[in-house]
């Protein structure tokens, strides 16, 4: 697993609950923050896309949150709408597996299907 996938590029994020804030794919909304977790090498977001993909929840890795505006309560992602769309759904009773985790890493990180270049 990626650490860098999994850690926050901005460290003054882990320091804000970012619980409800909407959250921003490069072309769009995607939904709201369902849960949002700090630990070291390990953080990542719950994204819960509401009606928008009937419900269904992603876990994205806290690599690819690329800023966060307070003012507007707003978590903007290095990803596309599409790409989130595609990503494997969370998983309630795994998110903490490292074999769910290496799932996710293999589609967000270099090579995956849900990799991006940062910008």
């Amino acid at each position: 697993m990626s650490t860098d996938l999994w850690t926050y590029t901005d460290t003054s994020i882990s320091q804000r609950n970012l619980s409800g804030f909407s959250v921003e794919a490069l072309d769009g909304g995607i939904g709201k923050v369902d849960d949002a977790t700090y630990d070291v090498g390990q953080s990542f977001v719950v994204v819960d896309t509401g009606p928008w993909i009937f419900g269904k929840k992603v876990m994205l890795p806290a690599g690819v949150v690329r800023d966060v505006d307070l003012d507007t309560e707003t978590v903007f992602v290095n990803r596309t709408k599409d790409q989130i769309k595609n990503a494997p759904e969370f998983d309630e009773d795994m998110y903490r597996d490292p074999a769910y985790r290496d799932q996710l890493d293999g589609y967000y990180g270099p090579g995956g299907l849900g990799y991006r270049e940062h910008s």
